[in-house]
């Protein structure tokens, strides 16, 4: 669920950053939104795979 909700929060702030320009047309909702989902859809696969991943090399990586 972690990475479900991450990658949505991730997602939503990119989008919403790269849409900013669309703010002067008033059609920043709609080119948010659909930037947001089809983000969103590509990177929830992407982090819960690349999660366990990262997560052994930066374990690997600790001084203990």
């Amino acid at each position: 669920m972690f990475g479900v909700i991450q990658s949505g929060l991730t997602a939503a702030i990119a989008s919403g950053v790269d849409n900013l320009h669309f703010v002067k047309e008033g059609a920043f909702i709609l080119s948010w939104l659909g930037s947001w989902l089809t983000s969103w859809a590509l990177m929830v696969p992407v982090v819960l795979f690349a999660a366990p991943v990262i997560r052994r090399i930066v374990n690997s990586m600790s001084y203990e």
